[in-house]
């Protein structure tokens, strides 16, 4: 049985375009001048909308992608992964899969053998592979039940065993993307599909590792540690900027952004120790979707449970919380099913221009 969702509408945003007009144009044109050369992909067919949508959009969709995260989870799902690739592998319509990081949980080993497992696995995906690592596979393995690693180190085993081809996806058959391998972040890439602007954010929780690694006997993150997230939040801000930039010149119909930290997760209380590093991000994403006209697709894992939202629209807590200035109406937040709720994938559909939204998803059982 599969469980349909419907997606949130963007709101109308005509108003906005009239009264910005010239300046962001200009704006856009001048940040362009500033930006690298970013791959692109080929087109494929346009998907079908809803009902309710322009005349013509009822026809069934060819273009999609699937978005899994924070899995395999433990020994059972760790045997049942190969399965959950091949489940994904037979849905049709699908021309890309991204996982969103945390290929394992927070307290099992942080072995090359194991990455080298789930880099197998990975490669046997049909589509090409977008992947965004996770805070289990790199930031956590500081705890003793992780091996009491280094985790800069672990960081740099991650990028050799996953991202060695830089510009390239992974996957049986890989497809060429824009990397930002040149400041360090190989992981961090960029696409364009059906008129859709793509990047993943290497973000990820335990506050995008500013946590003290208690694992080694620290109260307060080194200055090692600071100086990395630094350069990394700095290099995917520029990401998403770039990303936004290029999707107003080319009227793009959305930006899609993968990335593993649930920077809105709606079931516990945040505090600032857990969650100070986002907050720049957070003015970014407002700063970018407020003045654009499209859609804005934030796909996250990290909070275990899938949850669909529009955290920084306006009466949102989350813009006093961050203390942003501005909002972003036109962004919907999708948190995919984890850990042992990962008994599905979400397939999501891009719908043909004139429907009444640019994205639509269901979450698919992989026992279906």
């Amino acid at each position: 049985m599969r469980i349909s969702r419907r997606p949130h509408c963007s709101p109308v945003r005509s108003s906005r375009r009239s009264a910005r007009g010239t300046r962001t144009l200009h704006a856009t044109l001048a940040a362009l001048l500033l930006l690298p050369v970013l791959g692109t992909a080929a087109t494929a067919s346009a998907s079908a909308a809803e009902a309710g949508d322009a005349a013509g959009q009822q026809k069934d969709g060819h273009f999609g992608f699937a978005v899994i995260g924070d899995v395999p989870y433990g020994a059972a799902q760790i045997a049942a992964f190969p399965s959950m690739v091949d489940r994904i592998n037979a849905e049709p319509g699908l021309s890309l899969a991204v996982h969103v990081g945390d290929i394992k949980n927070g307290s099992s080993p942080c072995t090359d053998t194991y990455n080298a497992m789930i880099r197998a696995q990975f490669e046997r995906f049909v589509a090409p592979l977008l992947y965004t690592p996770g805070d289990n596979e790199w930031t956590d393995c500081h705890r003793a039940a992780a091996g009491g690693y280094d985790p800069l180190e672990r960081l740099a085993a991650v990028r050799e065993t996953f991202f060695a081809q830089p510009g390239r996806t992974l996957g049986a058959a890989p497809i060429t993307v824009g990397s930002q391998a040149a400041r360090g972040l190989p992981e961090n890439v960029s696409l364009r599909r059906q008129g859709l602007s793509m990047a993943t954010l290497h973000v990820v929780g335990s506050n995008n590792d500013l946590a003290p690694w208690t694992g080694l006997g620290l109260t307060s993150p080194t200055a090692e540690q600071v100086a990395e997230e630094r350069a990394r939040m700095d290099a995917t801000t520029d990401l998403v900027r770039e990303t936004f930039a290029r999707a107003r010149l080319r009227n793009d119909r959305a930006v899609v952004l993968f990335q593993q930290a649930d920077m809105f997760d709606p079931t516990f209380a945040p505090t600032p120790a857990g969650t100070s590093s986002f907050n720049r991000l957070v003015q970014v994403l407002v700063d970018e979707a407020s003045t654009f006209d499209g859609d804005v697709y934030l796909f996250d894992g990290d909070s275990h449970h899938y949850n669909v939202d529009q955290p920084l629209a306006t009466g949102s807590r989350w813009l006093g919380y961050y203390d942003v200035k501005g909002t972003a109406d036109n962004l919907t937040r999708v948190t995919v099913d984890g850990e042992e709720q990962n008994t599905d994938f979400l397939k999501v559909t891009v719908n043909r221009p004139g429907a009444g939204h640019v994205l639509s998803w269901e979450r698919v059982p992989y026992a279906s």
